[in-house]
């Protein structure tokens, strides 16, 4: 049934239609499930790549085992605080965990992509070092070093309430378009090291042609990448208005 469990012959067509080469639409199609559920297994599993049934089936055996022995510890019900909006604890708890595990699928370490996950998950988006050590069970330290990355990236910021001495870290609404910006201005740097390089190579060459023909699938990228991210931030100017309004 579309709610119920993944069975182990669900996840074998998975695995098969993986090795296909389909996409998660048309595998949820395929089983009656949604694509999400598809994404998720999938994303939690090893990635497309390396998706297996067998190790699936065992991997989620293993995370039940632990959200039963981490529910019997007084400390587990401060892992998905109370928010007073009637949220299913579990059903949070397993989206986050999904989050977590594209975002690192996308390229964020680990730590990264839990801290991240943490405070875009929060109503607030914004949350302390204490919080965030709090909710994810880890060491100050690790928080420190993780923050320090995200506000690199962009993809966090610090703000400090007048009149309290602690930070919080926050994280807007915007950091796709900050992170697609950031991917603009990276294909241009890409599109410009390529270019030096059928240059000093020689176009005649076919070192120099390979730049040569890099150099014009960049500015192709730049060109697409630039109209949409003037697109998105026309998006939200008109959202950001309409909400003052």
């Amino acid at each position: 049934m579309p709610g119920g469990r993944l069975t182990a012959e669900d996840r074998q067509h998975i695995a098969e239609g993986l090795a296909e080469g389909l996409g998660y639409a048309e595998i949820g199609r395929r089983l009656g499930r949604p694509a999400s559920t598809v994404m998720r297994e999938v994303t939690r599993n090893g990635g497309p790549e390396g998706y297996g049934a067998d190790r699936a089936g065992e991997a989620t055996r293993q995370r039940a085992r632990r959200g039963k022995q981490a529910a019997a510890r007084p400390e587990a019900a401060t892992a998905v605080p109370d928010d007073g909006y009637g949220r299913d604890p579990q059903a949070v708890r397993e989206f986050t965990e999904s989050f977590t595990a594209l975002l690192a699928q996308s390229g964020l370490p680990k730590m990264e992509a839990r801290v991240l996950a943490c405070l875009y998950t929060s109503d607030a988006g914004a949350l302390t070092a204490a919080d965030l050590v709090q909710r994810l069970r880890v060491s100050p330290a690790s928080i420190s070093h993780a923050v320090g990355f995200l506000e690199q990236q962009g993809l966090l910021r610090r703000e400090r309430t007048p009149g309290e001495r602690r930070e919080r870290y926050v994280t807007d609404d915007d950091i796709w378009l900050k992170s697609l910006a950031g991917a603009v201005q990276t294909n241009g740097i890409l599109a410009e090291m390529a270019r030096r390089g059928a240059e000093v190579l020689g176009t005649g060459t076919p070192a120099g042609a390979r730049f040569e023909s890099s150099t014009e699938l960049f500015l192709m990228i730049g060109e697409s990448m630039g109209k949409l991210l003037e697109q998105c931030r026309q998006h939200l100017a008109t959202r950001s208005g309409g909400r003052e309004g």
